[in-house]
């Protein structure tokens, strides 16, 4: 009986970790085709910030309505549905002609992205918490390798000269499916028990604010260096430095080959020098990354900016979820939950400032409002410290439940 369940769950970690994987394929598609996007439907550079800036906003509300929807069903029945529907709405995204049409696609992208996110992130606590020990990393790491897929399927659409209707239509017609199947074999009750229950009901107690309102600073300026390049880096490049299309799309493609091999390394480096020294040298990495942007004279050396910038990043952003976890130990998932909340806090924020400043200033100049925020994570990393004083203080505290939500 014990082999059957463990071969249940490997199973369903595969079959999540390809629904990550398809799911960063689609985001990097899209945005990695934004200069594209732009000149199919006319949109100016003064309301690319708004167009962005809402898909973010409603992926918040996409996250919050899908929480009924689990009650209602599981997490497992919401991934099955929104998964498939987000790739059809990427067709949608090449396949109209007027501006209207890319505002309803763009927020039916949002609405369930945010419900993705959501289910998809529960069925990964959910089984971690029967595997006994860390895997979430790994999903994370397939979404960076999807990003990798989705930028070098973008390459080979630009150096084509692939139309969008061809490019997102085509690779909606494969992925589609492939959420399909993938969904046959989600994690459910029999695979994962009480443990999204579970997970739920820890991150519906009340923790307190405070201790946690570093971290949640760190994680909303990653968010921020994260979306300067998920929205800009194409267009900084084609824009700013005159790079043909399919040469500008190795800004994204290479920021998360970056990502993947830091992810893939980033534990080590925190066992051998610690939480705190690797989160100030990715800090530092990071600065140094835009600043190497900003200061480009050509394509090539404005690429090894972005894979420097996505060294950096890559080892923070986890470190802010394990520092939460380490503050809670028996609340780990309310603390997640909290922190979470500044991804979108830090996508919200970045693409409305980069693309304000870009049309007041110029891309370099925009690129050095992250530089400046991502220094502040800096002086915070005295927060990531295990043992640090207090965190035993506020671990042990037992909360009483209170209403979702608080």
């Amino acid at each position: 009986m014990r082999q059957a369940v463990d071969a249940g769950l490997r199973r369903s970690r595969a079959a999540l970790a390809v629904g990550f994987l398809l799911q960063g394929t689609a985001f990097a598609l899209l945005v990695t085709c934004i200069p594209e996007i732009q000149r199919r439907y006319g949109l100016s550079d003064a309301m690319l910030p708004v167009f962005l800036a809402a898909v973010p906003v409603l992926a918040g509300v996409g996250s919050i309505g899908s929480e009924q929807l689990v009650k209602r069903s599981s997490a497992r029945g919401v991934l099955r549905a929104v998964q498939p529907a987000v790739c059809l709405t990427l067709a949608a995204v090449g396949l109209g002609e007027r501006l209207w049409q890319l505002a309803v696609a763009l927020g039916l992208f949002g609405l369930l992205v945010g419900a993705l996110d959501a289910s998809m992130n529960m069925l990964g606590v959910g089984l971690q918490r029967r595997y006994g020990r860390s895997i979430m990393l790994g999903f994370h790491a397939a979404f960076s390798l999807g990003g990798i897929l989705g930028g070098s399927i973008a390459w080979l659409g630009a150096h084509d000269d692939s139309g969008l209707p061809t490019l997102f239509g085509a690779t909606a017609a494969v992925l589609t499916p492939l959420a399909l199947l993938a969904g046959t074999r989600f994690p459910g009750r029999a695979e994962l028990g009480d443990a999204v229950r579970e997970a739920a009901e820890a991150a519906a107690r009340s923790i307190p604010w405070r201790p946690l309102l570093p971290l949640c600073t760190a994680m909303a300026a990653a968010y921020i260096a994260d979306a300067s390049v998920s929205n800009y880096s194409v267009k900084y490049l084609t824009d700013g430095l005159h790079s043909a299309g399919d040469v500008a799309k190795f800004s994204y493609l290479g920021y998360m080959v970056a990502m993947l091999l830091g992810r893939a390394l980033g534990d080590r480096a925190v066992q051998r020098w610690g939480a705190v020294a690797v989160v100030r040298t990715g800090a530092a990495l990071a600065a140094l990354g835009f600043a190497l942007a900003a200061a480009a004279p050509g394509p090539a050396v404005g690429i090894a900016g972005f894979t420097l910038l996505g060294f950096g990043i890559c080892a923070i952003i986890p470190q802010v979820f394990a520092a939460g976890g380490r503050l809670f130990p028996e609340d780990s998932d309310a603390a997640v939950a909290r922190l979470n909340l500044f991804n979108y806090v830090g996508f919200l924020l970045g693409s409305p400032l980069v693309g304000a400043l870009a049309d007041a200033a110029s891309y370099r100049i925009a690129l050095l409002a992250p530089l400046v925020l991502i220094l502040l994570i800096a002086p915070l990393a005295g927060h990531f410290a295990p043992g640090r004083p207090g965190d035993r203080e506020h671990g042990e505290r037992r909360v009483q439940p209170t209403a979702p939500g608080h």
